[in-house]
C-alpha cells in the first residue's frame, strides 16, 4: 500500500497534533550551556525517548491508523524496531492485529518490546530491507494491508508534529532556528518536519542526516532516482536503509535543503555527548543530528540549531559499547562555503 496520492500538508499536521494519542505529544525542547560550549553553537534538542516506545514512532502510527478506515484485518509491516513498536501500539488500541519482520540480527530489546506491546514479530533476513522483502510478500500471499515506514503521508504528517511543537516551543522563548538537523532512514520524519518548517519557519535549513556507511537515501535524493546500495552497515539501525522509498523521495523535493553524512565515529561521539550534557541514553540513530552539529561546528558556528533525539532503545551491551568508549573522537568537516 503506498500513499502517493497526496504529499503531506500543514493543514493534516494539526489535525494530526489534535488527534494524536497524548502519551506521545508536547515534549521537551532542551538546551544546556555546557552543551553550546562545547559546539560553539546555540543547540535546541527535541527529546523524544520519554514516551511508552521511547521514540517518536508513535506519533506517524497512531496518526496513519486513525486516518485509515475502521477494521479489524492485520496489518503487516517490517521494522528495525522502533516502528515496529509505534504500529504496535496503535494496532492494539484498535484492537487490530500487527504483523511484523525484523532481521535476524535485529535489536533483541526492540523486538522483546514489539512483542510486549502485542505485535506478532518474525525474524528474516539480515537487514532491514530484507525483512522488508518478505513483509511485503507475506502481506501479499496473506491479502493484508502491508504498511511501510516512510510511503505513507500520514506518517509523515504525525512525524510533523514534532516540528509544530518545535516551532510553538522557539516562539514561547523568542527565538527562531537558522537550521534543523534531522536524522534520515525512510524519510517519514524528514519529511514530515520539512512541511512544517517551511510553511511556518521558511529561513531555517532543513538538513537531513543519514549515516555515511548507508548513503541510499543521500544518493537518491541527490540524482532524482531510486539508488540502492548492497549493504548499510552501520551501527545506527534506524537508519539503515538501501532501498529508497519514492514517495520519501517525492516528498523532499520541497521539503529539504541539504542531506549530510555522518561517520560512525561521530555517531558514537554524538550519544556519549547527549550522555554527558543531558543525561540522556539515546540509541545512535537517534543521535545523528547531534553527530552532524558535531561534524559540521565550523559551519554551523553561532547559529542557533534544533535538533530531534529521536529514539532512546539501547541494550546493556550496547550501552557499555558505545557510551563508554571514550577513545572515539568525531571528525570535522571543514567549512562550506
Amino acid at each position: 500500500m503506498t500513499d502517493l496520492q497526496h504529499l503531506p500538508s500543514v493543514d493534516a499536521i494539526l489535525a494530526a497534533y489534535d488527534a494524536i494519542d497524548p502519551l506521545f505529544l508536547n515534549t521537551p525542547l532542551v538546551r544546556h550551556a555546557s552543551a553550546d560550549a562545547a559546539l560553539g553553537l546555540k543547540l535546541h534538542a527535541k527529546v523524544e525517548t520519554l514516551n511508552p516506545i521511547r521514540a517518536f514512532k508513535g506519533r506517524g502510527t497512531d496518526w496513519l491508523l486513525e486516518t485509515m478506515p475502521a477494521s479489524e484485518a492485520p496489518l503487516v509491516t517490517a521494522s528495525a524496531g522502533n516502528f515496529g513498536q509505534g504500529l504496535a501500539y496503535a494496532a492494539a488500541k484498535r484492537q487490530r492485529r500487527a504483523i511484523i519482520f525484523a532481521a535476524t540480527n535485529a535489536n533483541p530489546l526492540k523486538i522483546a518490546a514489539m512483542r510486549r506491546l502485542g505485535a506478532e514479530v518474525h525474524l528474516h533476513g539480515d537487514d532491514f530491507d530484507a525483512a522488508k522483502t518478505e513483509a511485503r510478500r507475506f502481506g501479499e500471499a496473506e491479502t493484508y494491508a502491508f504498511v511501510e515506514d516512510g510511503a505513507h503521508g500520514a506518517i509523515a504528517e504525525g512525524a510533523g508534529t514534532i516540528a509544530l511543537e518545535v516551532t510553538q516551543q522557539a516562539e514561547q522563548r523568542g527565538t527562531a532556528f537558522d537550521a534543523i538537523l534531522v536524522p534520515l532512514g525512510n524519510g517519514a520524519l524528514l519529511t514530515g518536519v520539512g512541511t512544517w518548517v517551511k510553511a511556518q519557519m521558511p529561513s531555517c535549513r532543513v538538513i537531513g542526516v543519514v549515516a555515511e556507511a548507508a548513503p541510499a537515501m543521500l544518493l537518491s535524493w541527490q540524482r532524482d532516482a531510486l539508488i540502492s546500495t548492497a549493504s548499510a552497515p552501520t551501527i545506527a539501525d534506524g537508519i539503515a536503509v538501501r532501498e529508497p522509498i519514492r514517495y520519501a523521495l517525492e516528498s523532499m523535493k520541497a521539503t529539504v535543503d541539504d542531506v549530510w553524512t555522518v561517520g560512525e565515529n561521530s555517531i558514537r561521539a554524538a550519544m556519549r555527548f547527549c550522555h554527558a550534557h543531558y543525561g540522556l541514553v539515546v540509541e545512535p540513530a537517534g543521535a545523528a543530528g547531534v553527530a552532524a552539529a558535531l561534524e559540521h561546528q565550523e559551519e554551523l558556528a553561532g547559529h542557533s540549531v534544533a535538533t530531534i533525539l529521536c529514539g532512546g532503545n539501547l541494550t546493556p551491551e550496547q550501552m557499555r559499547a558505545y557510551l563508554c568508549d571514550d577513545q572515539v573522537e568525531p571528525t570535522r568537516r571543514a567549512r562550506i562555503t
